[in-house]
């Protein structure tokens, strides 16, 4: 097949641009056996990210294989009914962007999504026929996440899990009345009805490969799903709510808040301005919690206070409404109640509960595992004098531990990224 690359140069400009408002795009999880003669990265941490200048983490080849699409979501660039420039690639050029791209050392892997081609299992199969060819004709180990189309059928689905790493199938909004307002052809049921036959396959498929030798695996990196935040009225409550009970009931690896970017010819019924990123960044956060801190989604908010805070980070703010559980002794509190004070890290509590058996813990140890102490230091008792513990019920608490207003560092989220303290 003969390529034409200044058209394919002209479609790619088109429809990796259109792809940059899908967040979903994490690519950790992933472990691949390398074949004889096959390419391809199969380290699945390996996989190198980048940052668009809205601040969106993506993979180096994200595209979508068409922005042509026949549903009409008020919150979409590429709905049927704008403007917008058209293009469309043929799995067979997919395959050799990706391949390409591959060899010059641009890639590591393909996040592949579609506007939706006459039928919803129409463009799945297109879909799963790019991520079939790389794997059986190309040998193309690297990283593959495929997006489920909505509306696909479940043998779709299956096979989709067979060749990609990871699938994500987007619920959007976290409550049905929103996509009734915002993207009537869709539902909420119909992206759980498919999150949860992703589940029940790689639930499976673990235990075919505890039986089997070569039982093929499915989805290993396994499901994500992405919620728009800002184009309706919905809270933060309701979203970690949502989100909450989809890691329970699907297993899923990650839920990804995307803040409403506004688009050309909007709909009026959506915001004009864009919604704070920092908003997108407390929800980060406080899913954080609620995956590894073992917080429940409803001690995040309030009914008075149904959004996170903007000014403080959400553990904080729980902890300066929940005074009465503080201070904790970092020598004696069980792993959970160290969890929960501010500034005190995954990681950091596993070390302070390794040091006990050997000293007694003081405030100076405690700025040795870097923990942010102007945070800590007012919720826990240390072996040592800390005279700032008097002050955890003081009216102006919340003043002295607020971060200063200041431009915020790469440097510093890289670090909180990396460690996840909170």
């Amino acid at each position: 097949m003969t390529i034409k690359w200044d058209v394919l140069k002209s479609k790619l400009a088109i429809l990796a641009d259109a792809a940059k408002y899908d967040a979903s795009c994490s690519s950790s999880g992933s472990q691949r056996k390398r074949e004889n003669g096959g390419m391809g990265n199969v380290e699945g941490m390996g996989i190198c990210h980048s940052y668009a200048p809205d601040g969106r983490c993506i993979s180096l080849l994200k595209i979508l294989m068409t922005n042509f699409c026949i549903f009409d979501c008020k919150y979409c660039v590429n709905r049927v009914s704008s403007d917008v420039k058209r293009a469309r690639f043929t799995p067979e050029e997919i395959v050799q962007l990706t391949l390409e791209f591959y060899r010059r050392n641009y890639i590591e892997g393909l996040f592949l999504s579609s506007g939706i081609i006459n039928s919803s299992d129409e463009t799945m199969e297109l879909l799963i026929q790019v991520a079939k060819s790389l794997r059986i004709e190309h040998k193309f180990q690297g990283y593959i996440h495929l997006k489920v189309v909505a509306g696909s059928s479940q043998e779709l689905i299956l096979k989709a899990g067979l060749w990609a790493d990871r699938v994500s199938a987007n619920i959007e909004m976290p409550v049905q009345e929103d996509l009734n307002a915002l993207a009537p052809a869709k539902t909420i049921k119909e992206a759980t009805t498919s999150m949860d036959q992703i589940a029940t396959r790689v639930e499976e498929a673990k235990e075919d490969q505890k039986k089997f030798f070569k039982a093929p695996r499915f989805a290993p990196a396994g499901q994500t799903t992405q919620m728009i935040v800002g184009a309706t009225e919905s809270t933060d409550s309701v979203i970690l709510h949502q989100s909450q009970d989809l890691y329970k009931k699907y297993s899923l690896r990650r839920v990804y808040y995307s803040a409403y970017s506004p688009i050309p010819h909007a709909d009026a019924f959506l915001p004009r301005g864009e919604p704070s990123l920092v908003r997108e960044n407390r929800l980060y956060q406080a899913d954080w919690l609620v995956r590894f801190y073992k917080f429940d989604a409803k001690e995040l908010t309030s009914t008075d206070a149904p959004n996170l805070p903007l000014d403080i980070d959400p553990k904080t703010a729980w902890a300066l409404r929940n005074r009465h559980a503080f201070p904790v002794n970092v020598n004696t509190a069980s792993r959970e109640e160290l969890l929960r004070v501010p500034g005190f890290g995954v990681k950091n509590v596993e070390r302070i509960l390794q040091m006990r058996p050997f000293r007694r813990i003081t405030l100076l140890d405690i700025g040795k595992l870097r923990i942010p102490l102007k945070r800590a230091k007012y919720f826990i008792i240390t072996q040592d004098h800390n005279p700032d513990v008097y002050l955890v019920d003081a009216n102006d608490l919340k003043e002295r531990i607020k971060p200063e207003d200041k431009q915020l560092s790469l440097f510093d989220v890289k670090l909180s990224a990396v460690s996840g303290d909170l």
